[in-house]
């Protein structure tokens, strides 16, 4: 209960409370590295888990955000769904961008190649 409720956030009161502990058993837990070892590896998976799950409602999110744009939605509703449309298109551009250039700096150094001063990607000139 512990490990779940620092994973989620929680602050080290809320924490012990939780738990059932008091607050300097949890002090001293954090200083453990196993048990630190351990919330890190839930985080990772709470993670991994939230992003695999992003991604499958993805595309009907997509799509309810392409209706929200529709002239026949009140205007303060399409405004509100062109912003986010706009703000998170460039951050999914710029994150896939970024998985590119990772791969290419990793290909790079398994291959004992000196990265140039900027990576060109694919399509780049």
């Amino acid at each position: 209960m512990l490990l779940k409720a620092l994973a989620c956030g929680a602050t080290v009161e809320t924490a012990a409370r939780a738990a059932g502990v008091g607050e300097r058993t949890v002090y001293r837990r954090k200083k453990d590295p196993k048990f630190m070892q351990r919330l890190l590896d839930l985080l990772e998976e709470t993670n991994t888990r939230t992003r695999y799950m992003l991604t499958a409602i993805g595309p009907d999110t997509v799509k309810r955000l392409a209706g929200l744009q529709k002239e026949t939605a009140p205007y303060p509703t399409q405004l509100g769904a062109v912003r986010t449309a706009l703000e998170f298109g460039l951050k999914y551009a710029e994150a896939g961008e970024f998985r590119e250039r990772l791969a290419a700096v990793e290909e790079m150094l398994r291959t004992n190649q000196s990265p140039p001063k900027r990576i060109i990607l694919p399509g780049e000139s």
